[in-house]
């Protein structure tokens, strides 16, 4: 393994080069970064395949975007990234998970000449808005309101914590924040039709962050697309089953 820096749209970006071989990008996941993909990562390069896994902005050892990026911003950076770094120049496989699904979905449908196959796993994609979500969405809105108030970080994890519960908003701080909240209300579900690139569909029956529903949808919306289930799997695959996840993808590179 290489771990390296690269300067990118003025952001210091860290990434890490595993293997030899054909050129594949993988994307992580919200709150995730390159150290959590090492294990996946060691057992696909021993299969004439170099993987590259970046600190995207804002994550692991990453520089932080200086304003709210939204995911076309990030689609760009990974378009820029993947012209910097010399192994991704000529076309490359490119593999998201959960956020950097949904990015790499959207990063193949801009640019679709870059992409020879796209494994989407567990991928957020798909936003469907539950009364319960649309009831997070708002509150999220609605307390940034107060944000001068004495005692608003305090207020903000109560808030977080007994009302919403679950959010990941709770875990990111500054400009970080913003960026989430931008993020959380994108949904590919129209434009899903629109990739045209081999696609392999990873997903845990007992995801409950991005349901197995979801990739259904998925898998129907992509045009002979492909559905690949492992058995009583999570949505975390690459953390807790990261050499069963490598096989998978190997099985259809």
């Amino acid at each position: 393994m290489e771990e390296k820096q690269i300067i990118v749209e003025n952001l210091n970006i860290n990434y890490k080069i595993f293997g030899s071989g054909k050129p594949f990008l993988v994307l992580h996941g919200w709150r995730s970064n390159s150290d959590r993909w090492q294990s996946f990562s060691e057992s696909l390069s021993q299969k004439n395949i170099k993987i590259i896994v970046p600190d995207m902005p804002g994550f692991g050892k990453s520089e932080e975007p200086k304003i709210a990026w939204s995911a076309d911003n990030y689609v760009e950076w990974i378009n820029n990234f993947s012209n910097a770094v010399p192994e991704l120049k000529h076309g490359f496989y490119l593999l998201g998970h959960s956020f950097g699904g949904m990015l790499a979905a959207k990063f193949t449908l801009k640019y679709t000449q870059k992409v020879e196959k796209l494994f989407l796993v567990s991928a957020s994609c798909i936003r469907i808005k539950t009364p319960s979500k649309k009831l997070a969405y708002n509150i999220s809105r609605i307390i940034k309101i107060f944000y001068f108030f004495p005692y608003y970080e305090l207020f903000r994890k109560f808030v977080y914590k007994y009302i919403i519960k679950r959010s990941d908003y709770l875990h990111v701080s500054g400009i970080m924040k913003d960026i989430y909240l931008k993020i959380i209300s994108e949904d590919l579900s129209y434009k899903l039709p629109f990739i045209k690139v081999p696609t392999i569909i990873v997903w845990g029956p007992k995801d409950d962050l991005t349901p197995i529903e979801h990739a259904d949808i998925i898998n129907d919306k992509i045009h002979k697309s492909k559905l690949v289930v492992i058995p009583d799997a999570d949505h975390y695959l690459n953390i807790k089953i990261p050499e069963v996840l490598a096989q998978k993808v190997l099985e259809n590179v």
